[in-house]
């Protein structure tokens, strides 16, 4: 499904039960896509390989990859 930026405001609970019925939304801004809204997935999200930021705020590297 795709809206404009000024349809998703006026119609944000609209958009919003579709996400919740499974559907994905892209948003568009002068007729190209700016943001994605999708349901929220009840899997965990794993942390982004890339992201160097312990959970204190301070870059931890471990034989190149992030520690805990």
């Amino acid at each position: 499904m795709e809206t404009t930026a000024r349809d998703f405001t006026r119609n944000a609970s609209k958009y919003l039960a579709a996400a919740e019925r499974g559907e994905r939304i892209t948003v568009t801004g002068n007729g190209r896509p700016v943001a994605v809204l999708s349901p929220v997935t009840k899997e965990p999200v794993p942390d982004h390989p890339t992201d160097p930021m312990g959970d204190d705020g301070i870059p931890v590297f471990h034989s190149g990859s992030r520690t805990h």
